[in-house]
C-alpha cells in the first residue's frame, strides 16, 4: 500500500472515532514536501476528506522580532533555524480545532516573497477541514540533554562544523523546546528521506532554477546557499532527523531525482538503510 492509502485509510479510521487528525510530515529542503502535500489534498478529496495543509513556515515571527532573534548566526539568515517561529501561532489554532464541535480551522500564512524576499506574516487562512498535514524540515525534531550534545558535538564526526556553527547548534537546541507541544498535536509522524545528504541543496537549487524559468524564482544564489546550511547545519540531521526514524509511521526514502527507492514503516526503513550502507550490501548498486 502507497504512503498516500497509508494516510488516507489512517485519516478516514481516526474521523470515524470522532478525532481530528494532524500529520506531520519531516523532511529536508528541496524533497518535495509542498508536492506530497498537494497530492495528498487531491487523494484525500477523493476519498471524501477535507484535508488542510500547513508549514512551519506560517509560524515564522514577524520581520524585526526575526531579526533579533536570529542576531549573530553564522549563516546570516534571519529565518529557518529554531528560534525564528512562534510555534504557540500555530498549537493554539489546532489545539481549538480538535477541541471544538465543528470542523473549522484558522491558521496563520507567511509570505515569503514580502520585504523584498525577506518575508512577513500575511492573511491567516480560514476553512473546514476534516485532517491537517504540517509539514517542515525540523517537523517532530527534540532537544538533546545540552551536556550530550554538546560532548557529541567535539567528537570527529561533527570536525565539518566551525567553532560558531557549534554554538548556533547548542543554542538551538535549547530553542527547541518551545516547540514541543506543536509536536504534541502529531497524531503521526511521516519522513521523506535522502539516499544521501548531499541530496537536499542539489534539490533546492534545481527548485529554485525552475522557479526561475516560470517567472516566479527571486532569490539570490548566495541567499539560497545561506538558507540551506541554516537547514542543514543548525540542526544536523544524525542527531535530529535520524533518531525520529524508528518513531515515524512511513518513510519514503529518495534517490537524486526524488524517486522512492524504498518506503515503509521508520523501523523497516531504518534496516533498508542500515543494510544499504553496509560494505557487504548489494542495496546501493
Amino acid at each position: 500500500m502507497s504512503l498516500e492509502d497509508q494516510l488516507l485509510g489512517f485519516c478516514q479510521q481516526q474521523c470515524r472515532l470522532g478525532l481530528k487528525p494532524v500529520i506531520g510530515l519531516n523532511g529536508p529542503v528541496g524533497a518535495g514536501k509542498s508536492t506530497l502535500a498537494r497530492q495528498l489534498q487531491q487523494r484525500f478529496e477523493q476519498g471524501g476528506l477535507r484535508l488542510a495543509v500547513a508549514s512551519i513556515d506560517d509560524a515564522y515571527l514577524p520581520y524585526p522580532q526575526r531579526l533579533e532573534r536570529m542576531a549573530g548566526n553564522p549563516f546570516g539568515v534571519n529565518r529557518v533555524p529554531p528560534g525564528s517561529h512562534d510555534p504557540a501561532l500555530l498549537e493554539q489554532p489546532i489545539q481549538r480545532w480538535r477541541e471544538s464541535q465543528d470542523n473549522r480551522l484558522r491558521l496563520p500564512r507567511f509570505d515569503k516573497t514580502l520585504r523584498e524576499g525577506q518575508g512577513d506574516p500575511t492573511e491567516p487562512w480560514s476553512g473546514i477541514a476534516d485532517a491537517l498535514l504540517l509539514e517542515g524540515w525540523l517537523v517532530g525534531c527534540r532537544p538533546i540533554a545540552q551536556q550530550t550534545l554538546s560532548d557529541e558535538l567535539q567528537t570527529s564526526a561533527f570536525a565539518f562544523l566551525s567553532g560558531a556553527e557549534v554554538s548556533w547548534v547548542l543554542r538551538c537546541n535549547q530553542g527547541l523546546s518551545a516547540y514541543e507541544p506543536l509536536w504534541q498535536q502529531l497524531s503521526t509522524l511521516v519522513m521523506l528521506w535522502p539516499l544521501t545528504w548531499q541530496l537536499p541543496r542539489r534539490w533546492r537549487f534545481q527548485a529554485e532554477a525552475q522557479q526561475r524559468r516560470r517567472g516566479g524564482g527571486w532569490m539570490a544564489g548566495s541567499q539560497l546557499e545561506a538558507l540551506v546550511q541554516a537547514s542543514l547545519r543548525s540542526l544536523p540531521s544524525s542527531l535530529y532527523q535520524k533518531p525520529r526514524l524508528p518513531e515515524a509511521a512511513w518513510v519514503r526514502v529518495l534517490d537524486a531525482r526524488r524517486r522512492p527507492v524504498f518506503e515503509g514503516s521508520g523501523v523497516a526503513v531504518q534496516r533498508w538503510l542500515n543494510q544499504a550502507s553496509s560494505p557487504s550490501s548489494s542495496a546501493t548498486g
